[in-house]
């Protein structure tokens, strides 16, 4: 027969586990109505979620047995081990991880080579979920875009217009909260790894931050209308315009590119050469920025610095990326006239 101290780990880590699983795909992004073009994209963004989902369930349940024995050892009821599975679950995102790294390495270039090896898993699937996410936005903006012009050349009346443009707004503004949810489980994904990349490789993390923050923002006038895009990249698509002489403040992006910020809130993006610096009279001057910092694309197999630099590039772009899109919903990337 089971010990009473068995079944009350037992007992603490079915908790976690069912607490965790109540979540399905008709749950958070809907039945399909046969209405919506960019389904295909929801669903592959809802898919590589996922893998965060499982993996944070993981580290939880790691951190909840351990403080379940602990809680049994101390309290000997059902009290004490769901008091220290408690402890546990929020502990062992933070330290589960590199606690079981540690179990299972024989030293320390062992630990090395397994989170070499978990990073570069880690880096695959979160380049799948910004592509999917991207390819999502892009069915999303892109449609606006038409029902745009459609009522620009008069083959849609203003209330169907605005109607669909209404409709296309609710279903991105699901999309972002469903992006928001993914990027949570990433960042509780990370605490993990930032514990384990800290312990090898100290100071990593805040080298990539410190990069990423750069100079302060530039302020500068646009020239002419510019167009503002959702990626700094050519034919990304549009969600929102710069009025002639309008002040906004630019980061560095991608070469040839800014970020794009009003009042504090991104934009978009939009060439840099489309504006100039804000003082003084006259045209003004071009706008010089510093360079952007690239952000890790690829690391050398096995190298843990690099590697653990990607991974964390990796999760501040698609963070920045929901940020960019949810400012863009709300702004002018559904409106009719930008």
């Amino acid at each position: 027969m089971p010990s009473r101290s068995h079944r009350l780990v037992a007992f603490a880590t079915s908790a976690v586990l069912l607490a965790g699983c109540v979540s399905t795909r008709a749950s958070r992004i809907g039945a399909d109505d046969g209405m919506d073009a960019c389904r295909p994209q929801l669903v592959a963004l809802d898919s590589t979620g996922d893998f965060f989902a499982e993996d944070i369930l993981k580290g939880a349940a790691f951190g909840a047995v351990t403080g379940a024995v602990l809680g049994a050892a101390i309290g000997g009821d059902v009290r004490g081990a769901l008091i220290g599975a408690a402890a546990g679950a929020a502990t062992g995102a933070a330290g589960g991880y590199l606690y079981a790294l540690q179990q299972r390495s024989a030293d320390q270039a062992a630990l090395n080579a397994s989170l070499a090896s978990d990073l570069e898993r880690e880096n695959a699937q979160l380049d799948r979920t910004q592509v999917a996410f991207n390819q999502l936005m892009d069915c999303r903006f892109n449609r606006a875009q038409q029902i745009r012009q459609a009522y620009r050349e008069g083959r849609l009346p203003k209330d169907v217009a605005a109607a669909q443009m209404a409709e296309l707004r609710a279903r991105t503004q699901h999309d972002i909260a469903l992006a928001r949810q993914i990027n949570e489980r990433i960042g509780t994904r990370g605490a993990e790894f930032d514990t384990a990349i800290e312990s090898v490789a100290p100071g990593v993390k805040s080298r990539v931050i410190a990069a990423k923050s750069g100079a302060p923002p530039v302020a500068a006038r646009a020239r002419t209308p510019v167009v503002v895009m959702l990626r700094p990249e050519p034919g990304a698509p549009e969600v929102g315009r710069v009025a002639p002489r309008q002040t906004v403040q630019l980061r560095p992006a991608a070469p040839g590119y800014a970020l794009v910020e009003a009042d504090g809130q991104p934009v978009g993006y939009a060439e840099t050469s489309a504006f100039s610096t804000a003082g003084g009279r006259g045209g003004g001057a071009p706008v010089r920025l510093a360079a952007a910092t690239p952000t890790p694309v690829a690391a050398s197999s096995g190298d843990v610095r690099s590697l653990a630099a990607s991974n964390i590039a990796r999760r501040e772009g698609f963070a920045d990326s929901v940020r960019t899109a949810e400012s863009a919903t709300a702004g002018g990337g559904f409106e009719l006239a930008t």
